[in-house]
């Protein structure tokens, strides 16, 4: 399947430590003729880190994407009535995104932008970066692993002996990740 002229929306939540990995995707998708609309979550449009400074990022967003990130929960929030996208990624999904999802909370505009896409039954795609994957995150990652039109980029320990709840997306299968979630089907296999 081809990704050219597919829109795909990029909300990007606070695992700064994932951004590099996360533009370098982004450029792929654009180079392969996406239409690229991101998403800031409140986290990742605010902080900056030692990893760098949010306004950068949002810069960066838009200048490989060439359209204005959504930075807020109004600007999100039209993804759902407007069937603005094809699929939503959330790249990357900290633990906190992902126990709100998996429990109905929509309190920042990547949250926004995942229920309003959702209501229109296309995939939402998630790209999980998150320390508590192997601890209290695993009950609402089970959750969103049986919930409808919800997929999963290919994931594991990135460090098991310091970290060994920690678990992170194989970026690098970002696209065929894509690809399966838009033909309906989780790439697999989803733990590596």
């Amino acid at each position: 399947m081809s990704l050219k002229g597919k829109t795909i929306g990029v909300a990007l939540t606070g695992s700064f430590c994932t951004y590099d990995k996360v533009f370098t995707e982004l450029q792929k998708l654009a180079d392969e003729g996406a239409l690229v609309q991101t998403i800031f979550s409140d986290a990742a449009g605010s902080i900056d880190t030692r990893f760098g400074r949010a306004e950068n990022f949002v810069e960066k967003a838009e200048e490989i994407t060439g359209v204005k990130p959504m930075m807020t929960i109004s600007e999100a929030e039209p993804i759902g009535p407007g069937n603005l996208l094809d699929i939503l990624v959330l790249l990357p999904c900290t633990g906190n995104t992902i126990a709100k999802l998996a429990n109905g909370i929509t309190d920042t505009p990547a949250l926004m932008a995942a229920k309003a896409h959702l209501r229109n039954s296309k995939p939402l795609l998630i790209s999980i970066s998150t320390n508590d994957a192997l601890g209290m995150n695993m009950k609402n990652i089970g959750l969103l692993l049986n919930a409808k039109n919800v997929y999963f980029v290919p994931f594991g320990q990135d460090n098991p002996k310091k970290k060994p709840n920690s678990m992170i997306a194989h970026t690098d299968l970002l696209i065929p990740s894509l690809e399966a979630a838009l033909e309906g089907r989780q790439y697999q296999p989803i733990i590596q």
